[in-house]
């Protein structure tokens, strides 16, 4: 029986392409299903049905919205099943991952339908006592976005739903890795009644991908971009888009650090740090990548922290291919040849797939070892000891990245003092700094990219002003 393959979603109807490439589940290597390679004619007919729909979908009730928005929610709810083992077969994860997935998926459109009826303009008062002014708040128009693989109904709902929540339409572009999760996303969406045209999905193939992201980033038609994704490809996309003299918004690496100080609750923050570092295998662009430890505590919380990895993390995690699983085994290897110090793991072990690798934590890390300032993105991370504040502040920012943070203090003013003085989007204090809910303004300083996901924050990335005034 051959298998499935994956179409596109453009204007409303499913579109099969004339080449194809196969998706393997990076737990079996099988492949799963098939999907259609989008060319540049395709994604030139999504981003038409994209521009065609725009006047329309501008001008239908802000209820009617979100209505539509509310109604995606229950189905997506209603299918939970079925949708959670798209994600388990594409990205190898277990069913954990899926169900806090989706459970974050659903409680981010109620969020966003919540507060449609809130957007508006307001009304300034001119120098001129003769003349009035109003601002309105306006849709850009047509909305490109780039969505990734690793956590697939979070990240690709986000992509779309925000931009489609303020007015906009949207051409979605689906990772390569999650296909199948981006396609059933459309389509809920498109169950829930949302016009044609409105929401648009295609995916293509690593070769074809480069042209397909220019042609629609240089259609006149497309008025803003946003990307997900790993800080070298978002430089990219980024070059584009200022090529093109388009607005973007950029969610992109990370180098975490969790600060865990002297006073900390060492076994909250040996736990915060095992989960953060190695969740999804480390995938997510939030994980705990460098743990800075007071010396005074040093030697207690790396052994909380060694018992906490082994008991969450007894298997070998799968990782989304072999390639990755060798970046971390190299970034171990250069730091042990420069004096690093393995506390946890073994990266000569021997596992059931290339794609698996158990938690490996390292020690005794200095400025010039690859892993000090790479993004591992995967399952390894880093202790460094420090015995101030200035110093523990010195190295966390020692990074071109800047996305999430975490600080383990039984004193707030201590936490609120390293929160201020910590370059990243978020910083949070006696938690795991894979942190991410509807309610929350998400995005990064530095190299982490800018503009923000999530919240009204969220919202407002896709309405620009327009000053309207009169004499009389």
């Amino acid at each position: 029986m051959a298998p499935y393959t994956i179409p596109f979603i453009i204007n409303g109807e499913e579109r099969f392409a004339k080449d194809t490439f196969e998706v393997k589940s990076p737990a079996t290597g099988e492949v799963v299903h098939l999907c259609g390679a989008a060319t540049v004619s395709e994604a030139d007919a999504a981003v038409e049905a994209a521009a065609a729909a725009a006047g329309p979908w501008r001008d239908v009730l802000t209820s009617t919205r979100r209505d539509i928005l509310l109604k995606a929610a229950d189905i997506i709810d209603k299918k939970r099943g079925e949708l959670g083992k798209y994600l388990m077969d594409e990205t190898g994860q277990p069913e954990g991952w899926a169900v806090f997935n989706l459970n974050v998926t659903v409680d981010m459109i109620k969020d966003a339908a919540g507060r449609i009826s809130t957007l508006g303009g307001f009304v300034p008062r001119p120098s001129d006592p003769n003349t009035g002014a109003m601002v309105w708040r306006e849709p850009y128009g047509v909305v490109f976005a780039i969505a990734p693989w690793n956590a697939p109904y979070i990240l690709g709902a986000r992509a779309f739903l925000y931009p489609i929540a303020a007015g906009c339409t949207v051409v979605l572009k689906g990772s390569e890795f999650s296909p199948r999760v981006m396609h059933a996303l459309t389509a809920a969406f498109h169950e829930a009644g949302l016009p044609k045209g409105v929401l648009n999905f295609i995916s293509t193939s690593p070769a074809n991908a480069p042209a397909v992201t220019e042609s629609i980033i240089s259609n006149p038609l497309v008025k803003k971009v946003n990307f997900t994704g790993s800080t070298a490809i978002g430089r990219i996309v980024g070059k584009m888009a200022g090529q093109h003299l388009k607005p973007i918004v950029l969610e992109l690496g990370g180098k975490a650090p969790a600060i865990v100080w002297e006073d900390a609750n060492l076994d909250l923050a040996a736990e915060c740090c095992s989960r953060g570092a190695f969740l999804n295998s480390g995938q997510i662009c939030m994980s705990t990548e460098r743990i800075i430890v007071h010396k005074k505590v040093s030697e207690a919380f790396q052994d909380k922290l060694q018992a906490a990895v082994k008991k969450m993390w007894p298997e070998a995690l799968v990782h989304i291919n072999a390639q990755a699983v060798e970046k971390n085994k190299r970034l171990v290897r250069d730091a042990t040849s420069k004096g690093a110090l393995v506390l946890n793991g073994d990266i000569n072990a021997e596992e059931s797939s290339n794609t698996r690798m158990r938690p490996i934590v390292v020690a005794q890390v200095t400025p010039d070892m690859e892993i000090y300032k790479q993004e591992a993105f995967g399952t390894s991370t880093s202790v460094l000891e420090v015995d101030s504040e200035e110093e523990a502040l010195r190295i966390a920012n020692d990074t071109e990245y800047g996305l999430a943070s975490a600080v383990f203090t039984e004193d707030l003013r201590v936490g609120l003092r390293f929160a201020k003085n910590i370059e990243t989007g978020a910083v949070h204090i006696n938690n795991m700094s894979v942190h991410d809910e509807a309610a929350l303004p998400h995005g990064g300083a530095k190299a982490s990219g800018y503009g923000r996901f999530n919240a009204s924050a969220g919202l407002e990335e896709y309405l620009r002003t327009k000053t309207v005034t009169w004499r009389g």
